[in-house]
C-alpha cells in the first residue's frame, strides 16, 4: 500500500535539487532535475506499481496502483490522499478544483468533493458516465444528474481503453492523440509517433526509429502562439519504451526538426505527468530502488516525482521579450543613417502645430492620424536626439497609444546619448506619468491637453487630494502607489491633515480601510511617526460619525475603520520603526476599538442595540439593564432572558438573581426621577415579569418589596395580584410584605386628602385629616395610627376636642359612648386634663369661667353623665352650675377647704331644721307645696353638694345622724337610718346603722338624756337596727354584729338568744299554726300553774317560779299543773308541734321535779317534816312515766323529721338519739339508712350520728360499721360531683373499691390527692393507682398499637405539658418508682417513634422518678428528643422505617414525613443510625445532625465525611456543572464559595487525619473544574497530619507518601487549571503538564503571540505571561532562568538563517522567533535586571538580532544614553551588523572596519558575480544596492529576474516599491519583471494577477491580443473570485476595478444577442 508521501520542499525556493541517481543525461540543452516528492509503501512491494499522473493549473494528481494523491498548484502541499480497493485507471479534476473523478479498474466510478473530502457519488458499471448536472451549492443534497452508456451493448471487453479505428487504413489503434492547431499527433499501439494534417488526414511526419510510449508537447507560451508561429517554439517530450537494459529514455526534441535537445535515462517503472501545452516544466514519475538495492533485484521500493527545468529561465524570459521587439529595433538601426536634420526639424515643428490644433478638435480623426504618422516618419529622420526627445515630450499626442509610442521612441533615441542623463530621466518620468494616467483615468479620458496638464503638474500630491475630494478613491490610490516617492521626502503633518480632510464621506469604507491599512498608515509610520496622533484622532472621529452616516452597517463599519490603525503593516527601516509609545489619541482609539468589539457582540450575539455614546457610559451590569429596557413586551422577558441575557451573564460572570433585583431597583429609581413617572405604570408589568425570573426566594421577596415601595398608589391590578400571591406564601419576609401593604393603604388614603409626602410627622397627618371633617376622617385617622402602630386614644381626643370646639357636644358624647371602657377612660382622662388646662388658663383672667368646654350645649351636664367621665370635671361643673361655687383647680383639690365648705352648708341646713315647730308649721301651712319643695330641695342639695365634694351619701348621713344624736334627737336619727336602709341597703348603710346602734348603746349605758317618742320601744328599735346592720354588712363583720345583737337582746326578757341564734337557723319544724283561741287559754293556764300567784311577801332568795317555790303547808302546787300541761301537750301534738311539745314536757316536768326535789333533799327527813306528802312522790313518778312515754314518741317523730330534712341537723339528731334506748337508737338509724336509696348525703348524716352514738355507747363494732358507711357516703357524694357513679361499690368490701380506680384515673377532673384519699380511705395500694394514673395521663394523647375505647376517643385531648405536670405531681407520692419505671420502659418501646411529645413526657416522668435501675439513658434520650423536635425532615421514610412500623403493628404516622424515628435512632444499632441520618445530610441540617451524633456518641468523623460527600455530590457538583454548561467562565460565586467553605469545615472537623485527607482527596478528584483549590486544601490537611506525627509514628511514612502524591497531583491540577483558565488546554499543552518548564517554553511559542502581533485589537488572546508565571509559581520554577533560556534561544539561535534570508533584513516582528523576544524581554525587564547571555562567542547574526530588539524596545533617548552616540550612528552600526551577518552566513570574511572602508559598488558586483546563484546573496546584493545607491541597469536587470526565479515575490514587491523613485531603473523593472511575473503568476494559478500584468503592456494592439488570448484560456469566474478575495488590498486595488470591467465586458461581448 503506497501510503507514505514525503514532500521534499524548502521554505525559500520551493524545490530542492537532488541527485538523479543512476540515470545519465546528454544533449545540447542544459536542464536541472529536481525531486519534488517520494512515495513509499508501508507493506512489502511484490510487483512494480502502475504509475499515472496528470497536472494542471489546479494541481497535480498522482496515481500509484490504488493510491491517489492530490497536490495543490504549487506542488508543495498535499491536499488529499485516498486509497481505493483496486488499481485506479482514470483520474481527473473539474469545476475549479472542486471535484475529483476517479475510475477504478474494477469499474467503480467515484465523484469526490475536494474541499470537504466527501464522496458524493460511487457507481459500479462497465461503460461511460456522463455527469450532466453538478450544482455546487447542492452537492451535499445528492442532486447530481448522471447518464450511463454501457459497453456491454457493444462488446464484452468491458471499459478498459478507448479505441479509434480509421477506415483509411493508415494506422490501426491509437494509444494517444493530441491536436495542436491543424496538426494531429498520433501515438499508435506500435509506439510510433506521427504528425497528420487534421483536415486532410495527410501524414506530415513520422518517427519510426524511436519507439515512444508517452509524449508531451510543450511551448513557452500558450497554444495560440503556435497558430501564428507554427512549431518553431514547440518542444516534444517523449518517454521511450524500455531498452535491452530495461531502461527508458526521457528525451526532449525541438520541432519541427526533431533536433534532440536533451536525453535522460530513467527506470523502467516511469510515467510522464500529463499536462497542458503551455507549461515550461516537465514532470515525470519514476520508480527507483533504495540505495543498497540494484535495479534487477526486484520491484521498485520508492516512487519519486521529478521536474525538468531549463537552467537559466531569466535569460530565456529576456530573450523572449527581446524577440517581440527585435524587428522594430532592427528597423530603427537601419534609419539611423539618414541625416537631413534641418528639413526634418522644421517639418516636425509644423506637424507639432497641427497636432496642437488637432488636440482641440479642429481636425477629423483621419487628419490627425495622418499627422501623427507623418510626425513619426519625420522624427525617424532627425539625428538630433535632444530635439526628438523634447518633441516627443511636449507634443499633445491625441491618442494614448501614440503618446506611448512616441515616448518609447524618445527613450530609444536618448539612450544613444546617455542613459543616466537628465533628458533620459525626463523621458522615463513622462513614461511613468503616462502609465499613471492610463491606470488612473483610462483611455476614455485621455486627450492631448489632459495629458500635457497631467505631465506638467509638479505637485502630484495635490492631484491625489483632488481625486479624494471628488470621491475617486481608486484613482487616488493608484496615483499614490505609483508616485509615493515623489512626495515622500516633503510629506509632513500638515499634508497628512490635508489628506485626511480630503477624503470624501461617500468613499466606500472597505476600500478606504484597505488603502489606509496597507499603504497610508505604514507610510506614515515610516515617514511621519508623529502624524499617528492626527491619524488616530481622525479615525476615532470617523468611526464615530459612521453611526450617523451609515447606520445600516453599524457598528461593524466603525470597528473596521477604527482597527485599521492597529492591524496595518509595518514598513520600518531595517525593522526598527514600530507603533512607538502610545499617546492619548492612540489610547482613545484603542478604547474605541474595544468598545466597538463589545458593541458588535451586543448587536449580533445578544440582540441589544445601544448607541455608542450610551454604551461608553455603561458597565456590564448596566448593559444588562439596557437589555431589559429594550424588551417592549413583558411576556417576552423570560424567553429573551434565556436566549440573550443569560449568555451575557455567563460571559461576564454575573449572578442572575442579584442582578435582576438590582435592575428592579434601578428601574424604580429611574421612574422616580422622571417627572411623568407618576402617570406611567408600564414599568410595573416588566418588573413583575422580571420577578418571575428570579429563582432565589429571598431575593424575589426583596424585589416584591421594592415594587411595593415604588409602585404608584393606588396599585394596579397586576401589582395587587403580585403582592397578594406572595402574601399567601410561607416565608419569613411575609411580615415585611404585610407592613408594606399597610403602608400602601395608608398612602392611598392620604392621596384622597391630597397628601403625597408621607414623611410628614404622623401627628400632623392625623390632625390634618381630622380637620377636614369628612364622614370618614375619623376612620382614616385611625387607619393611619394603626399603620404606624400609634395609640388610638390620641385620635379620639383630637376628634372630640375638635367637635367640642365646633359646639357639637352631642356628637362628641356619641363618639365617647361608642368606645370600649378602657378607651373611654383614657379619652376622658385626656379630655379632663385638656379641660383643666383650658379652665386654668381662663381662670387667670376671669373669676367665672365662661368656657365653651363647660357649657357646650343648653344641657351641658348630659355630656358628662355616666361612669365614663372623670368625676372631678363632673363635680367641678355642677359646683358652678347648681351652687354658684367657683373654686380654682388648686382649691378644688384641697380636701380641708372642701370639708369646710360642706360644714358650712350642713350648719345652714341645721339652722333651717332648728326653726321652731310653730314657724315651720306656719310656713308649711302658708305654702305647703313650696315649703315642702324648698325643704326637700335643701336636703337634696346638701346631699348633692356632698357628692360633688367627693363625700358619699352614707358619710353625710352618718354625719347628720350623729350630729342629731349629739343633739338628743333620737327620732331624727332613727328616721335617717330607716331611709338609708330602705333606699340604699349596702355595706355603707350597714356601717351607718352599726354606728348609730353603738352610739345609742353607749348613751343608754351612760344615762345620756335623750328625746324619745312615747310610742317608741327603744330596745326593740335598737334590736331591729342591729339586725338590719347585720344583714347589710359583709360577712366579715357578721360576728361583730352578732355580738352586738346578743347584747341588745338582753334587754328583752322574753327571748332566748341561744334558741334563736342556734337552733332556728338549722332545723325549723314544719307544723300546723296554733289556733290562738285554743292555744292561748291553755298557755295562760299553764303559765299560771307554773307561776303561781304568791300573796305572801317575798323575801330575799324567794321566787315566784314553781320550780323555786317552797312547799306550802296544806297546799300541793303540783296538782294544778297536770291538766293544763296535758291539754297543752295534746294540742301541740295534734298540730305536729313536736319541738314545742318536747320543750313543754321538759320545762314542765323539770319545774315539777325541781319543785319536788328542792323541797325533799332527804326523803326520810322530809317525811318527818312534811307528813302526808307522799302524793308528791307518786305524782312525780306518774308524771315521769307519762312524760317518758310521750317523750319517746316525740323523739322518734322528731328524728323522723330531722332525718327527712334537706339539710340534716346532725347535732340535734344526736341529741334526740341519746334520749332513746341503745337498741332502739341503732335500730332506728339502720332503718333510716336501709330505707335511703343512694342518697349519700342523708346516709352520711345518719352514719355520722351513728358513729357518734356508737362512740358514746362504746360500741366499737357499730362504730366501725358506721364509719365505713360514712366513708362510702362521703366518696359517693364526692365522686358524684365528678360525674362518677359510686353505686356499684357502695357498701361493698374494700377490694371491690379497686374497680373504680381506673374510672377515677381517666377522669380529667380527678386530681392525685383525691385518688390518694380514695386509696387511703379504702386501704388500697396507692402505688398501683398512682402508676395507673401516670400511665393513663401519659398515654392520653399517644398513638400506640393499643385499641382505645370510644370514651377515650371522644375525650378531649389535653396539652402534653399539662399531662406532664400532673404526672410529675404524682411521682413524689409513690412509695417506690421501680414498677413505674419498668412499666414505662415497656410502654416506651410500643409508642409511635414519631410522637415526640408523648415520648418526651414519658422520658421526663422516668427521669423524675429517679430510678437508678433502668437500661435507658434518660438524659441522652431527652436531649435527643429535643434535637429531633427542632429538626424538620428533608427525606422520605426509608425502608427500615416501614419495616419497623409493620413489625410493631403501628400505622405510619403522617409525621414520618417531617420527623425522624426516635426508636430507630436511639435503640437500634449504629448501622441503623447511619441508615437514617445519611439520607438527611445537608448543609442546613448538619448542625442539628451533628448535635444528635455527639449525643449518640457515634463517630463524628463518619458524620463529617458523609456530610462533606453529600454536600459535594448533591449541591456543589451539580451547581458547578450547571454553571459550566451555562457558559460561566468562573464557577466561583457567593453560593458556591459558601458551600466550599462548609465542606472544608466538615473536613477540618474530622479527627482522624487520614480519613480527612482521603475524603478531601476523593472529593478533589471528582471536582468537574477548579480542582486546584481542592488539592490545595488536601495538601493543607496532609501537612496538618504530618505535623501531628513524630518520626517514630507508624503513620508518618504513609503521611509523607500521601503528601508527595497530593503535591504532585496539586501541581498537575493547578497547572491544568491555569491552562483552562487561560484557554490554553490543548492536547499538545496538556501532554506537558508533568514537565512544567517545557510547558512554559511551549507556551511562549503559542500561535496567539503571532496573532496578537498581527492584530493587536483582537480579543480573547490568552495571557501567556500570566499563565507562565502562575505555572512557575505552582511548580516552584525560576522564571528568570526560563526567560534567559528563551532569550538565548531566540536571540542566538544555533541554526544560522542560511535559507531564511528574510530573517536578517526583515522587521523584528517578521521573524517567527525574534518577534517573541521583545514580548519576553518587556515582561522580563519590568521585574529583573538584564542577565548576560550564556553563549561564549557572539556572531554578527546574534549582534544584529540583539540590536534590533533593543531599538525596538527602547526609545531614542535611552539608546543614545546607552551607546553615548546619536541614534543615527547606532542605526548605521545596526545596518553594518546586518550586512556583516549576511556575509558571515555566506562565509565571506568581513570585519566592521573592512566593510566600512571597502568600496561598496565593487563589493556588490563581486558578490553578484560569485554568488548570484544563491537566493540569500541575491537579496544581500539588492539591499546593498538600494542602501548605497548602486543603480546599474544590467545589475538590476539580473537582480529582478533572479528574484522572480527564486520565487521571492513578496520581497520583489518591496523592492519595486523602493525603486519607484529611481528613474534610471524604471525601464529595467518594467521589461525585466513584467513578462516573468506574468508567467510566474500564471503558473501559480493566479489569473487575476496575471491579467493585471497584461494591462501594463504599452502597445494597445499587443495588449488587447494578449488579454483576449489569455481570457480565452482561463476561467473568468475564477478571475472574478480572485479579484474579490485577493485584490482588495491597498496596493493593487486600483487594478481590481479595471480587471473586473475588462472581464465583464468580454463576457457580455461573447454573450449571444437575442
Amino acid at each position: 500500500m503506497w501510503n507514505d508521501i514525503e514532500l521534499l520542499t524548502n521554505d525559500d525556493t520551493g524545490t530542492e535539487q537532488l541527485p538523479v541517481g543512476f540515470g545519465h543525461e546528454c544533449g545540447t540543452a542544459l536542464y536541472q532535475v529536481d525531486k519534488l516528492l517520494q512515495i513509499t509503501s508501508s507493506e512489502k512491494v511484490s510487483v512494480n506499481p502502475q504509475l499515472h499522473a496528470c497536472s494542471s493549473r489546479d494541481g497535480s494528481i498522482i496515481v500509484v496502483d490504488r493510491s491517489v494523491a492530490l497536490l495543490d498548484s504549487t506542488r508543495q502541499s498535499l491536499q488529499m490522499h485516498i486509497q481505493f480497493d483496486t488499481n485506479v485507471d482514470v483520474v481527473g479534476m473539474c469545476q475549479e478544483k472542486q471535484f475529483l473523478v476517479v475510475g477504478e479498474r474494477s469499474g467503480n466510478f467515484h465523484l469526490i468533493h475536494i474541499p470537504s473530502k466527501q464522496t458524493l457519488l460511487t457507481k459500479v458499471h462497465n461503460g461511460f458516465f456522463c455527469i450532466m448536472c453538478l450544482p455546487l451549492a447542492k452537492t451535499q443534497e445528492g442532486q447530481i444528474k448522471t447518464a450511463f452508456i454501457s459497453t456491454e451493448e457493444y462488446h464484452s471487453l468491458g471499459c478498459q481503453n478507448f479505441v479509434i479505428i480509421f477506415v483509411t487504413g493508415y494506422f490501426l489503434g491509437a494509444a494517444k492523440l493530441q491536436v495542436l492547431d491543424n496538426l494531429l499527433f498520433v501515438l499508435d499501439t506500435e509506439n510510433i509517433l506521427s504528425i497528420w494534417d487534421v483536415y486532410s488526414l495527410t501524414l506530415i511526419w513520422v518517427w519510426p526509429l524511436i519507439h515512444i510510449e508517452e509524449f508531451l508537447l510543450s511551448t513557452e507560451s500558450d497554444s495560440s502562439s503556435v497558430i501564428s508561429q507554427g512549431l518553431a517554439n514547440v518542444k516534444l517530450i517523449v518517454m521511450t519504451t524500455p531498452d535491452t537494459k530495461q531502461m527508458r529514455s526521457l528525451m526532449v526534441f525541438a520541432l519541427p526538426t526533431m533536433e534532440p535537445l536533451y536525453s535522460l535515462e530513467i527506470s523502467v517503472v516511469s510515467s510522464l505527468v500529463q499536462s497542458g501545452i503551455g507549461t515550461d516544466t516537465i514532470y515525470f514519475l519514476e520508480g527507483i530502488h533504495e540505495k543498497h538495492q540494484k535495479p534487477s533485484e526486484g520491484p521498485v521500493s520508492i516512487v519519486v516525482m521529478r521536474s525538468l527545468t531549463e537552467a537559466l529561465p531569466e535569460n530565456r524570459l529576456s530573450r523572449l521579450l527581446h524577440k517581440h521587439k527585435f524587428t522594430e529595433a532592427e528597423n530603427f538601426a537601419i534609419q539611423f543613417g539618414l541625416d537631413v536634420e534641418l528639413v526634418y526639424k522644421v517639418k516636425a515643428n509644423t506637424i507639432l502645430e497641427k497636432l496642437a490644433s488637432a488636440s482641440v478638435g479642429s481636425y477629423s480623426h483621419d487628419v490627425w492620424l495622418d499627422l501623427v504618422n507623418e510626425a513619426k516618419e519625420n522624427l525617424q529622420k532627425i539625428q538630433d536626439s535632444q530635439f526628438v526627445v523634447d518633441y516627443c515630450l511636449n507634443a499633445p499626442w491625441p491618442l494614448y497609444e501614440t503618446t506611448h509610442e512616441m515616448l518609447n521612441y524618445a527613450k530609444v533615441r536618448v539612450r544613444r546619448i546617455d542613459f543616466k542623463s537628465l533628458v533620459c530621466i525626463q523621458v522615463l518620468r513622462a513614461q511613468a506619468r503616462l502609465t499613471t494616467f492610463y491606470g488612473a483615468f483610462g483611455l476614455e479620458k485621455f486627450s492631448g491637453i489632459a495629458w500635457t496638464e497631467f505631465l506638467n503638474n509638479e505637485d502630484i500630491f495635490k492631484n491625489i487630494l483632488f481625486q479624494l475630494e471628488e470621491g475617486n478613491l481608486s484613482c487616488a490610490q493608484y496615483i499614490w502607489l505609483r508616485h509615493q516617492a515623489d512626495f515622500e521626502s516633503s510629506f509632513d503633518e500638515k499634508m497628512l491633515e490635508n489628506l485626511l480632510n480630503a477624503i470624501h464621506f461617500t468613499v466606500p469604507l472597505r476600500e478606504l480601510c484597505l488603502w489606509l491599512k496597507d499603504v497610508v498608515i505604514p507610510f506614515l509610520r515610516r515617514v511621519v511617526p508623529k502624524g499617528q496622533k492626527i491619524l488616530a484622532k481622525w479615525l476615532e472621529q470617523g468611526a464615530r460619525n459612521l453611526e450617523l452616516t451609515d447606520k445600516a452597517n453599524w457598528p461593524e463599519n466603525g470597528l473596521q475603520m477604527a482597527e485599521v490603525f492597529f492591524t496595518s503593516k509595518n514598513q520600518g527601516e531595517m525593522g526598527l520603526t514600530t507603533f512607538g509609545h502610545d499617546c492619548e489619541e492612540v489610547e482613545r482609539l484603542k478604547k474605541l476599538v474595544n468598545d466597538l468589539q463589545e458593541l458588535i457582540n451586543l448587536y449580533r450575539k445578544y440582540n441589544c442595540r445601544l448607541a455608542l455614546c450610551d454604551f461608553e457610559k455603561e458597565n456590564a451590569t448596566t448593559i444588562v439593564f439596557r437589555m431589559f429596557d429594550k424588551i417592549l413586551a413583558p411576556e417576552l422577558v423570560p424567553s429573551i432572558l434565556e436566549k440573550f441575557i443569560n449568555p451575557y451573564l455567563c460571559k461576564h460572570n454575573l449572578q442572575k438573581d442579584e442582578l435582576l433585583l438590582q435592575y428592579i431597583k434601578d428601574l424604580l429609581e429611574r421612574c422616580r426621577t422622571r417627572s411623568t413617572s407618576v402617570f406611567e405604570t408600564a414599568w410595573e408589568a416588566k418588573a413583575i415579569a422580571v420577578i418571575g425570573c428570579i429563582s432565589d426566594t429571598d431575593l424575589k421577596f426583596d424585589a416584591v418589596l421594592q415594587i411595593m415601595h415604588g409602585a404608584m398608589v393606588p396599585w394596579s391590578a397586576a401589582v395587587e395580584q403580585l403582592v397578594k400571591r406572595h402574601l399567601e406564601m410561607n416565608h419569613v419576609k411575609v411580615k415585611l410584605l404585610q407592613e408594606s401593604y399597610r403602608l400602601m393603604e395608608m398612602k392611598k388614603l392620604l392621596r384622597d386628602y391630597g397628601i403625597r409626602d408621607t414623611n410628614l410627622l404622623k401627628d400632623k397627618l392625623v390632625k390634618y385629616i381630622l380637620k377636614q371633617d369628612s364622614p370618614t376622617s375619623l376612620e382614616d385617622a385611625l387607619k393611619i395610627v394603626a399603620t404606624y402602630m400609634l395609640p388610638t386614644v390620641e385620635v379620639y381626643v383630637l376628634r372630640m376636642i375638635d367637635l367640642i370646639d365646633k359646639e357639637r357636644g352631642e356628637e362628641s358624647l356619641t363618639l365617647l359612648k361608642s368606645l370600649s371602657l378602657d378607651e373611654a377612660e383614657k379619652v376622658a382622662e385626656r379630655l379632663t386634663i385638656w379641660g383643666t388646662l383650658v379652665l386654668q388658663n381662663k381662670a387667670e383672667n376671669s373669676e367665672e369661667v365662661p368656657s365653651h368646654f363647660i357649657k357646650p350645649t343648653k344641657k351641658p351636664h348630659n355630656i358628662f353623665k355616666g361612669n365614663y367621665m372623670n368625676k372631678n370635671m363632673y363635680m367641678y361643673f355642677f359646683l358652678q352650675e347648681d351652687f354658684d361655687i367657683f373654686p380654682s383647680a388648686e382649691e378644688f383639690r384641697n380636701p380641708s377647704l372642701m370639708s369646710r365648705l360642706l360644714e358650712e352648708h350642713i350648719k345652714a341646713y341645721e339652722t333651717v331644721r332648728s326653726l321652731s315647730k310653730t314657724r315651720r308649721v306656719q310656713t308649711m301651712n302658708c305654702n305647703s307645696e313650696d315649703g315642702k319643695s324648698k325643704n326637700r330641695s335643701t336636703e337634696s342639695r346638701l346631699y348633692r353638694l356632698a357628692l360633688l365634694l367627693q363625700r358619699s351619701e352614707q358619710e353625710l348621713g352618718e354625719e347628720l345622724a350623729l350630729r342629731a344624736l349629739d343633739a338628743g334627737k333620737v327620732e331624727d336619727t332613727v328616721k335617717i337610718c330607716r331611709e338609708f336602709y330602705e333606699n340604699h341597703c349596702n355595706e355603707e348603710t350597714g356601717k351607718l346603722l352599726f354606728s348609730v346602734c353603738q352610739r345609742l348603746c353607749h348613751m343608754l349605758g351612760s344615762d345620756v338624756p335623750m328625746i324619745i317618742p312615747k310610742d317608741m320601744n327603744l330596745p326593740a328599735v335598737i334590736y331591729e337596727m342591729a339586725c338590719q346592720a347585720a344583714t347589710a354588712c359583709s360577712p366579715g363583720n357578721y360576728n361583730y354584729h352578732l355580738l352586738l345583737l346578743f347584747l341588745l337582746c338582753t334587754f328583752d326578757d322574753d327571748r332566748d338568744p341561744y334558741e334563736e341564734w342556734t337552733y332556728d337557723d338549722f332545723f325549723n319544724e314544719d307544723g300546723i299554726v296554733l289556733d290562738p283561741q285554743i292555744a292561748l287559754p291553755v298557755a295562760y293556764e299553764t303559765t299560771s300553774s307554773l307561776l303561781p300567784v304568791c300573796g305572801n311577801k317575798l323575801y330575799p332568795l324567794d321566787s315566784m317560779s314553781l320550780a323555786n317555790c317552797a312547799f306550802i303547808k296544806g297546799q300541793n302546787l303540783l296538782l294544778p299543773v297536770r291538766t293544763p300541761i296535758s291539754a297543752m301537750l295534746q294540742n301541740l301534738m295534734e298540730c305536729s308541734q313536736c319541738e314545742l311539745a318536747l320543750r313543754l314536757i321538759i320545762s314542765s316536768f323539770g319545774s315539777c321535779l325541781q319543785h319536788g326535789v328542792s323541797n325533799n333533799m332527804d326523803f326520810s327527813l322530809s317525811e318527818k317534816v312534811w307528813q302526808g306528802r307522799s302524793e308528791t312522790k307518786s305524782f312525780l313518778v306518774a308524771l315521769k312515766q307519762k312524760c317518758t312515754s310521750v317523750t319517746m314518741t316525740i323523739i322518734l317523730t322528731l328524728l323522723h323529721k330531722v332525718f327527712n330534712c334537706r339539710f340534716i341537723d346532725q347535732n340535734l339528731a344526736l341529741g334526740y338519739c341519746t334520749v332513746l334506748p341503745k337498741e332502739d337508737m341503732f335500730k332506728k338509724l339502720w332503718d333510716v339508712i336501709n330505707n335511703t336509696w343512694q342518697n349519700y348525703r342523708k346516709v352520711l348524716a345518719v352514719a355520722v350520728v351513728g358513729v357518734q352514738l356508737a362512740n358514746l355507747c362504746g360500741e366499737a363494732k357499730e362504730k366501725t360499721k358506721f364509719q365505713e358507711l360514712v366513708t362510702d357516703a362521703e366518696w359517693g357524694i364526692l365522686l358524684g360531683k365528678f360525674g362518677i357513679s359510686f353505686e356499684t361499690v357502695f357498701r361493698q368490701p374494700p377490694m371491690r373499691k379497686k374497680e373504680l380506680i381506673g374510672t377515677l384515673v381517666q377522669n380529667p377532673e380527678v386530681d392525685t390527692e383525691l385518688i390518694l384519699n380514695y386509696c387511703s380511705a379504702f386501704t388500697l395500694d396507692s402505688d398501683d393507682a398512682l402508676q395507673l394514673c401516670i400511665e393513663t395521663l401519659l398515654l392520653q394523647n399517644a398513638h400506640t398499637n393499643r385499641v382505645e375505647d370510644d370514651s377515650a376517643e371522644n375525650t378531649e385531648k389535653q396539652p402534653h405539658s399539662a399531662l406532664l405536670a400532673k404526672a410529675l405531681e404524682i411521682i413524689p407520692l409513690l412509695k417506690s418508682t421501680k414498677d413505674l419505671v419498668a412499666s414505662l420502659s415497656g410502654i416506651l418501646y410500643k409508642l409511635d417513634p414519631y410522637d415526640y411529645e408523648t415520648l418526651e413526657i414519658v422520658l421526663k416522668v422516668m427521669q423524675n422518678a429517679d430510678e437508678k435501675n433502668t437500661s435507658i439513658q434518660l438524659n441522652q434520650a431527652l436531649s435527643l428528643l429535643k434535637h429531633l423536635e427542632s429538626y424538620k425532615r428533608i427525606s422520605p421514610p426509608v425502608d427500615l422505617e416501614h419495616q419497623y412500623v409493620l413489625e410493631h403493628g403501628i400505622p405510619l404516622s403522617p409525621a414520618a414525613h417531617t420527623r425522624l424515628p426516635f426508636h430507630l435512632i436511639f435503640f437500634r444499632t449504629t448501622r441503623c443510625f447511619w441508615n437514617i441520618i445519611s439520607a438527611e445530610l445537608s448543609e442546613e441540617s448538619f448542625p442539628t445532625l451533628l448535635l444528635i451524633s455527639k449525643l449518640m456518641k457515634v463517630s463524628l468523623d463518619i458524620l463529617h465525611m458523609s456530610a462533606a460527600q453529600h454536600v459535594f455530590v448533591k449541591k456543589l457538583k451539580p451547581k458547578i456543572f450547571e454553571m459550566s454548561n451555562n457558559g460561566y467562565t468562573s464557577v466561583v460565586n457567593k453560593e458556591t464559595t459558601k458551600t466550599v467553605q462548609t465542606i472544608q469545615s466538615y473536613l477540618l472537623s474530622i479527627i482522624n487525619p487520614e480519613w480527612a485527607v482521603a475524603t478531601a482527596h476523593k472529593i478533589a478528584q471528582e471536582f468537574p473544574t477548579g480542582k486546584i483549590q481542592a488539592f490545595k486544601f488536601c495538601l493543607y490537611l496532609a501537612e496538618k497530619w504530618l505535623k501531628n506525627t513524630t518520626a517514630k509514628d507508624d503513620t508518618r511514612k504513609k503521611a509523607e507518601v500521601l503528601q508527595k502524591k497530593l503535591y504532585i497531583q496539586y501541581k498537575r491540577s493547578a497547572t491544568e487549571n491555569v491552562l483552562i483558565t487561560h484557554n490554553l488546554n490543548t492536547g499538545e499543552h496538556l501532554k506537558y503538564i508533568g514537565k512544567p518548564a517545557n510547558l512554559i517554553i511551549l507556551l511562549y511559542e503559542h500561535h496567539s503571540i503571532d496573532q496578537r502581533i498581527q492584530n493587536p485589537t483582537g480579543r480573547d488572546y490568552p495571557d501567556i505571561h500570566m499563565a507562565a508565571k502562575e505555572i512557575a509559581e505552582i511548580n516552584s520554577l525560576d522564571m528568570n532562568k526560563i526567560w534567559d533560556i528563551l532569550l538565548e534561544k531566540w536571540l542566538c539561535p544555533s541554526r544560522l538563517p542560511s535559507e531564511k534570508t528574510q530573517e536578517i533584513f526583515g522587521h523584528v516582528l517578521e521573524d517567527g522567533e525574534l518577534r517573541r523576544y521583545p514580548i519576553v524581554v518587556t515582561f522580563h525587564c519590568v521585574f529583573l535586571p538584564p542577565q548576560p547571555i550564556g553563549v561564549t562567542q557572539l556572531t554578527f547574526v546574534h549582534r544584529s538580532r540583539a540590536l534590533k530588539c533593543l531599538l525596538y524596545l527602547a526609545d531614542t533617548k535611552t539608546v543614545e544614553t546607552l551607546f553615548k552616540k546619536p541614534i543615527e550612528e547606532v542605526k548605521y552600526f545596526l545596518k553594518c551588523c546586518v550586512y556583516l551577518a549576511e556575509f558571515e552566513i555566506l562565509n565571506i570574511p568581513y570585519t566592521y572596519e573592512s566593510f566600512h572602508k571597502s568600496p561598496k559598488e565593487g563589493m556588490i558586483k563581486g558578490l553578484w558575480k560569485n554568488h548570484s546563484h544563491e537566493p540569500m546573496a541575491v537579496r544581500l546584493v539588492t539591499e546593498l544596492s538600494l542602501d548605497y545607491k548602486v543603480y546599474d541597469s544590467q545589475l538590476w536587470n539580473g537582480l529582478l529576474q533572479k528574484l522572480i526565479g527564486f520565487n521571492m515575490i513578496q520581497y520583489l514587491r518591496r523592492v519595486l516599491i523602493a525603486i519607484t523613485g529611481i528613474h534610471s531603473l524604471w525601464e529595467v523593472s518594467k521589461y525585466s519583471v513584467t513578462p516573468h511575473l506574468f508567467l510566474h503568476l500564471r503558473g501559480l494559478d493566479l489569473p487575476a494577477f496575471a491579467l493585471g500584468c497584461l494591462l501594463l503592456i504599452p502597445q494597445s494592439e499587443k495588449r488587447k491580443q494578449q488579454i483576449q488570448g489569455f481570457l480565452s484560456t482561463c476561467n473568468t469566474e475564477m478571475v472574478l473570485q480572485q479579484i474579490d478575495e485577493h485584490m482588495n488590498t491597498g496596493e493593487v486595488v486600483a487594478f481590481a476595478s479595471q480587471i473586473r470591467s475588462l472581464v465583464l465586458d468580454i463576457d457580455i461581448t461573447d454573450f449571444p444577442s437575442t
